[in-house]
């Protein structure tokens, strides 16, 4: 990776995380009501984004290796060119078959997309500074593409709102629009994301692909020694599950309330543009009340905020009751997410850290098709209330499992006499040595944690610091 500074590092990658995002606001509105108005059911709109959740958990990990072992960049543009070839079958695609191979391709793009440009900001952060605030920066990344996602659901219904254009049905050109957008997003990775590979060709390509399966199982290596970790990805396994209520669930409730798809979907563009400028907005204050109260609390008290928000959505009379719901929902999406990130990326190496950000959301991808068709199912077999009173439920109970980061937090902050920590710093690192001389000097996967008084390594975060300083 070439030299970049902070700000620099910054710009380009809040420049890609909005380009990246705002097709996707483009599409979000609309996608749903667009399936249901190419032929599909309820029931066989769940299974068909099932499948993309399937094909991201085969190679979610994988790609998240990959991309450690190759390079982002390259990972990225060909992510970036799988995306455009699906949203140019979506313009046409009517059967079951032909939508379904939309959701296979986005499935691939999502595991290739997975990770790279997060790893990328931080690895560079950490060159620029090793003591960079990465909640702050993720954080900032988060507000960006709240306001692009926001932006594109805006513009996707307004586009709605005035009607088909020739023989493309309203709903049909917000996609459009997105495929235009997307190839801006791919000629920026490729102009702007700078990464200096020392060596190029066959053979290092070669060697690089040897390298995937090394990454994986430093992956795997950081989650089996850390508890902390472990809990942090498990979290994904509900948050994924749950988030089918205001992203798939969402839209057909609030047409059932409303009476007419067309206007809710026309209601859902200025809906969903102010519900990501909220996810913006809760990005950029969360690292300001996990400053105060720590940021695993504030992560596991989102939690349990985020499934009463759901609860509003599922039983909230009229369309201003569901709609607020929903942006209280978005709003503390958006302070989750750097939150959560934030904790996930403290807990490993530059090496691997793509492989364990695609481990993290590879479980979530699973577990959102598995929501998918239980919810959608449900949903189907009941009514949409219900489902969504299932998925709140399941969004909740994840809280605790941020309890072992807290628990390690409030450790670190307790004092350490200035000769216990010396000595907690000599002796294990004198027996680490000794075991390294017996095992051929052959480097452990995990870095050790920084000890009390290590003031200047760069290598793993093991514990979430008392009192982080985020904004």
């Amino acid at each position: 990776m070439s030299a970049l500074t902070l700000r620099q590092a910054r710009g380009r990658y809040l420049v890609l995380s909005g380009l990246r995002w705002l097709p996707i606001g483009l599409l979000i509105p609309v996608t749903t009501l667009l399936l249901l108005e190419r032929g599909l059911t309820l029931p066989q709109v769940g299974l068909v984004a099932a499948a993309q959740g399937l094909v991201v958990l085969v190679l979610e990990l994988p790609t998240g290796g990959l991309a450690d072992a190759i390079g982002r960049k390259p990972v990225l543009i060909l992510a970036g060119l799988l995306c455009l070839g699906s949203l140019v079958l979506l313009t046409f695609a009517a059967s079951v078959g032909l939508l379904l191979l939309v959701f296979l391709l986005q499935g691939v793009f999502r595991a290739l997309d997975s990770g790279p440009l997060d790893s990328w900001y931080v690895d560079a952060m950490l060159a620029a500074d090793p003591d960079a605030d990465l909640e702050r920066g993720l954080g900032g990344g988060g507000t960006v593409v709240g306001v692009a996602i926001g932006a594109g659901a805006l513009l996707s219904g307004g586009l709605v709102a005035l009607g088909p254009l020739g023989g493309v049905s309203a709903l049909t050109v917000p996609v459009l629009v997105a495929l235009g957008l997307q190839v801006v997003a791919l000629v920026a990775v490729i102009t702007l994301l700078p990464e200096v590979r020392p060596v190029r060709g066959t053979a290092a390509l070669r060697d690089s692909l040897r390298g995937v399966p090394v990454a994986i199982g430093g992956a795997f290596g950081l989650l089996r020694r850390s508890r902390v970790l472990l809990a942090l990805v498990a979290v994904e396994l509900f948050w994924g599950f749950g988030m089918i209520t205001f992203e798939t669930l969402l839209p057909v409730r609030l047409a059932e309330v409303i009476g007419d798809p067309d206007h809710a979907a026309a209601l859902l563009g200025p809906a969903g543009s102010v519900a990501w400028l909220a996810s913006a907005g809760g990005a950029a204050l969360a690292p300001v009340v996990a400053r105060r109260i720590g940021v695993a609390p504030t992560a596991a008290l989102l939690r349990i905020v985020q499934g009463g928000t759901v609860v509003g959505m599922g039983l909230l009379a009229g369309p201003v009751g569901v709609i607020a719901a929903y942006l209280a929902c978005y709003l503390v999406h958006g302070a989750s997410n750097p939150l959560h990130m934030g904790l996930l990326h403290r807990q490993v190496d530059g090496p691997y850290r793509t492989s364990v950000i695609s481990l993290n959301s590879m479980v979530a991808q699973p577990a959102g098709a598995l929501g998918g068709v239980v919810l959608t199912g449900i949903a189907g077999a009941t009514s949409v209330s219900t489902a969504m009173l299932v998925g709140a439920v399941v969004l909740a109970v994840a809280a605790p499992l941020y309890l072992p980061a807290w628990r390690v937090a409030r450790r670190s902050a307790e004092p350490v006499p200035a000769t216990e920590a010396t000595a907690a710093a000599v002796v294990p690192a004198a027996e680490a040595t000794a075991s390294a001389a017996e095992a051929g000097a052959v480097q452990p996967v995990v870095p050790a944690p920084r000890s009390p008084v290590d003031t200047t390594s760069t290598e793993v975060r093991g514990v979430e610091p008392a009192n982080p300083s985020r904004s």
